[in-house]
């Protein structure tokens, strides 16, 4: 990686963007895609694309990801690919069978100009799509945005083109998942059947990301939101949408089209996080906090007082998706830390918004976001002010390799670790977790640099 080439001077960039804190549209939109039960995601542009997309995903979910694609050649690079997405319906309907088809477009289909919209008419029209069958879509080109985009894309497609309202409200919660792990949404979902909630969560990626070892394949494994839950969030009295980035979009979505009243939570990452969801939650369905629920709180504060002494002025780097990080920086800050340097790839004046509000206790602290807020940067910063812990996605290691400082995988992708999709970062579960991580390795490196005196049993 040659990162000991890093030079501790920052020039200001326009036009470069070294070592990208963020991948592309297209995955994120696979990814939702996958939250849907029976469903099949297409990638509306070559083979090439698809299979980047899909190997991203498998070697981060350890878990064979299903996708098809219009194989463009230079035809339909030149005279557009409706052709081939026509077939391609027709074709999938036939052979694999699917609920639904999610078509996401790229960088090759966007360039020529192909209108999924009028695509997905025709195919109706031509009887292409079998009775009881979808096929929805979603604008994802690699040229702008980021996989949070195109999973906040693909998302709010399934809310404008599935949600129907029938007039009669019912008492059901629609809660919108933002980019997260299997862990996360089945947390989610635990947390609200401890609180008697009636929720639907969409979209909802466990059971088919995480889905058990049987010993039997299935193509369209149990898990996933279903088409008739998707349908019914258009009657839902409300929607709880985790992130600003990522599902608020398809909130407003749902607002707009079924006057479904909406209110934006950060991602429940963290003590205050949880805290001002499951308060959210318990208003909006009218049930009280329940008793374990509490108790679960109160372990990890319990936690958070035994271990500050260990938490206490460290200083933090971290990069990674915007709904993540910043209620990440607030969890730091409430376990006295200090987060000083903090980058994410994805653009949006929200993130700018909300790291101000959060980074009030903590004016030292640099962050950026966008096209040059990049690992490159994020280096340089740390050469200029050395921090005690790094935190992010797999990409930090060459970083941390190279400074020394401890370091905790956390985000998407992570390619060289097992666990982050079976175990939840989300909830008070998923706070204790993210404790017991970051002083393991504050531990390790404090084990691994102890003089022979100093090296005790007890920490």
């Amino acid at each position: 990686m040659l990162l000991r080439h890093t030079s501790k001077e920052v020039m200001a960039r326009e036009g470069l963007t070294i070592n990208p804190a963020k991948t592309c549209q297209p995955i994120g939109a696979m990814y939702a895609a996958l939250g849907i039960h029976g469903c099949l995601p297409h990638s509306h542009g070559s083979q090439g694309c698809c299979s980047y997309h899909r190997s991203t995903l498998t070697r981060h979910y350890k878990e064979p990801v299903m996708a098809s694609t219009s194989s463009f050649t230079e035809g339909a690079s030149v005279f557009g690919g409706q052709a081939n997405l026509l077939a391609s319906i027709e074709t999938i309907f036939s052979v694999y069978d699917p609920d639904v088809i999610a078509v996401h477009s790229t960088c090759l289909s966007e360039t020529i100009g192909d209108d999924l919209q009028q695509i997905t008419k025709k195919a109706k029209d031509d009887g292409k799509i079998p009775e009881g069958k979808y096929v929805i879509y979603a604008s994802t080109p690699s040229f702008v945005g980021s996989h949070i985009t195109g999973y906040a894309n693909m998302v709010t497609g399934m809310a404008e083109q599935f949600a129907v309202s029938t007039g009669e409200k019912t008492d059901q919660i629609n809660i919108v998942a933002g980019w997260m792990e299997p862990s996360d949404m089945r947390e989610i979902k635990s947390l609200a059947s401890l609180m008697d909630a009636k929720i639907v969560l969409f979209p909802d990626t466990s059971d088919v990301l995480d889905a058990p070892q049987t010993g039997k394949h299935e193509f369209y494994p149990k898990g996933g939101v279903t088409i008739d839950e998707l349908r019914s969030t258009g009657d839902s009295k409300c929607s709880l949408a985790l992130g600003c980035m990522s599902a608020e979009p398809a909130a407003i979505a749902l607002d707009k089209k079924c006057k479904v009243p909406f209110e934006t939570l950060d991602m429940p990452i963290g003590l205050s996080a949880t805290d001002r969801f499951i308060m959210a939650l318990s208003k909006a369905a009218g049930k009280p906090v329940p008793a374990s629920i509490t108790a679960e709180r109160g372990r990890v504060v319990d936690v958070m007082a035994d271990m500050e002494q260990y938490f206490y002025g460290k200083k933090v780097a971290l990069f990674g998706d915007p709904d993540q990080i910043m209620p990440l920086t607030e969890f730091l800050l409430d376990l006295g830390m200090k987060p000083v340097h903090i980058v994410s790839g994805t653009p949006g004046n929200r993130f700018e918004k909300r790291m101000k509000e959060i980074l009030e206790r903590a004016p030292y602290a640099n962050f950026k976001n966008g096209a040059q807020a990049d690992m490159f940067l994020l280096h340089q910063w740390i050469k200029n002010e050395p921090v005690d812990l790094l935190i992010g996605n797999t990409y930090g290691k060459y970083i941390a390799r190279d400074e020394d400082i401890p370091f905790v995988r956390f985000g998407f992708p992570i390619l060289d670790r097992v666990g982050h999709s079976y175990f939840p970062s989300v909830g008070y579960s998923g706070a204790m977790r993210l404790i017991e991580k970051i002083l393991g390795v504050l531990m390790d490196q404090q084990d691994r640099m102890a003089l022979e005196e100093k090296f005790e049993l007890v920490m």
